[in-house]
């Protein structure tokens, strides 16, 4: 992997060394606000492209267009005030016929591709979307409307790069897509960096989409999504995402901070992350979810700051489109951690906030939850701090530690997967269920108020080691927080 990254580092600074400058005004772009340039930026790309490669570089000024397509060797830079403005006709971006998606800029199985600079790029998606809404409605367009909005691949996405190699795209602000925001799609070689996103304008809006790529760096970049923020998916089930490491980056959803899936088809391998801030999130300051027959393996986390974020960490094997193959989860390392849990609503007051219908419940805990058969293999978790609330009311809604309680809890196993699919859970710090090589060392949990659960349930588990593993709850003395169900070779130091 460390071979990866050094190759991507150095193909940054390449491509911006070697670049040679065309102004988009030469080609006769109009940076009003209001002129269609789509034909504009891309004649001057294909001209770039046929001509040994370079930058085609806006200055500032408003640059309204639709969809256009990079070529091999070309560029795009944005000085400061400069701003790539999506079209809010829908008929102005292309269904690509070959990735199945609309976007404002397409690159697709071209090499040397960058956008670069400290301008904008606004897709002024709520307001496409709706525009789209009026077509189809009038029988124009054809889309089921599933819950009042168009399907995803419909609605156009700011970026959408597919099987391109050698990808550099820095310093840009991005704003406003109606659908995903950025999508790298199976590419090689791919150096994201120093970019700033505001994705909360409709729905589905992800942050960036890294999809079954080989070889990414995304650092030093803040993301604020409707939808889950630095999101790995795998859409391939002969493809896999990795040698990916994201570094120093901030992120802020209604959904998960940093999750891998849902999309799980091929899987996850050697991932790097460090240093990431989670903030006002909906969801799981971190969610690694294989339901798709994919396998996640040879993932470390290290260095997490996540504060009013609804769950610190949810670990999911599921068995949802699996085409035959069982899915996998091992070899995960989470360290140097600090978390905490509102009992209020985190994303309140966001444009779009996460679902209320995973309302009322108390608090979830952090989860690790395989399946019989399909078990969560070698994870370690090592000094972190999780602070919950507490405040778990068994007059309120109640999963005790019975058998009967415990073996009622659902395998939903064809669930769309979130920390809270199983509404109530037996504990308030950690739950861990049908897994092998658990360990736990240097792990605090802190309860702001009494809660009628235990900290820790493990049920089903082979294989546990809690070494300098911590409580605090008010009231809550000689309470045993490690309860162990049909577990064995559990190891408390």
């Amino acid at each position: 992997m460390i071979r990866h990254i050094v190759k991507i580092l150095i193909l940054g600074a390449c491509l911006q060394l070697s670049a040679k400058d065309y102004s988009v005004r030469e080609f006769g772009a109009v940076a009003d606000g209001i002129f269609l340039n789509t034909c504009v930026i891309q004649h001057a790309i294909d001209y770039i492209h046929a001509h040994g490669g370079g930058r085609l570089v806006f200055y500032p000024g408003t640059y309204v267009t639709g969809s256009i397509y990079l070529k091999s060797n070309v560029t795009l830079h944005l000085k400061q005030g400069a701003t790539l403005l999506g079209s809010t006709n829908p008929w102005d971006y292309v269904k690509d016929p070959y990735v199945g998606w609309k976007a404002m800029i397409f690159a697709i199985k071209q090499e040397n591709v960058g956008i670069t600079g400290k301008g904008v790029i606004n897709g002024r998606g709520f307001s496409t979307a709706n525009n789209m809404i009026k077509y189809i409605q009038k029988g124009l367009y054809d889309d089921p409307l599933r819950n009042d909005r168009p399907g995803e691949t419909n609605r156009p996405e700011n970026i959408h790069f597919r099987e391109c190699t050698h990808v550099v795209v820095s310093d840009v602000t991005m704003k406003d897509p109606a659908s995903w925001n950025q999508t790298y799609d199976q590419c090689k070689d791919l150096l994201v960096e120093r970019i700033s996103v505001d994705s909360k304008s409709y729905w589905n809006n992800d942050g960036i989409d890294i999809v079954d790529c080989d070889g990414a760096v995304v650092r030093d970049s803040f993301f604020d999504a409707a939808d889950d923020a630095i999101c790995l998916k795998s859409h391939d089930a002969g493809a896999i995402c990795q040698n990916i490491t994201v570094s120093n980056c901030t992120a802020r959803s209604s959904a998960s901070g940093l999750k891998f899936g849902t999309a799980s088809r091929g899987g996850f391998r050697n991932v790097k992350v460090t240093g990431l801030t989670v903030y006002d999130t909906f969801r799981s300051a971190i969610t690694f979810a294989s339901v798709d027959g994919g396998q996640i393996e040879n993932i470390e986390v290290d260095g997490v700051w996540s504060v009013n974020t609804g769950n610190v960490l949810f670990l999911r094997i599921g068995n949802r489109f699996n085409s035959g193959k069982a899915p996998s989860l091992k070899n995960v390392t989470i360290r140097n951690v600090y978390a905490e849990v509102p009992y209020t609503k985190p994303d309140a007051g966001y444009n779009y906030e996460g679902p209320v219908e995973d309302y009322p419940r108390n608090i979830s805990p952090a989860s690790i939850v395989g399946l019989p058969g399909m078990r969560i293999e070698n994870v370690t978790l090592e000094n972190i701090e999780m602070v919950y609330p507490g405040r778990g009311d068994s007059l309120y809604a109640r999963v005790g530690l019975t058998a009967r309680e415990l073996d009622g809890i659902p395998e939903m196993e064809k669930s769309y997967p979130e920390f809270s699919q199983f509404r109530e859970l037996p504990a308030w710090g950690l739950y861990v269920r049908h897994a092998d090589g658990i360990r736990l060392k240097n792990v605090s949990f802190r309860a702001q108020d009494t809660d009628y659960r235990p900290a820790v349930v493990l049920d089903d588990v082979n294989g546990g080691t809690f070494a300098g593993v911590t409580f605090s709850e008010p009231d809550a003395q000689g309470k045993e927080q490690i309860f162990t169900y049909k577990s064995a070779n559990i190891n408390i130091q």
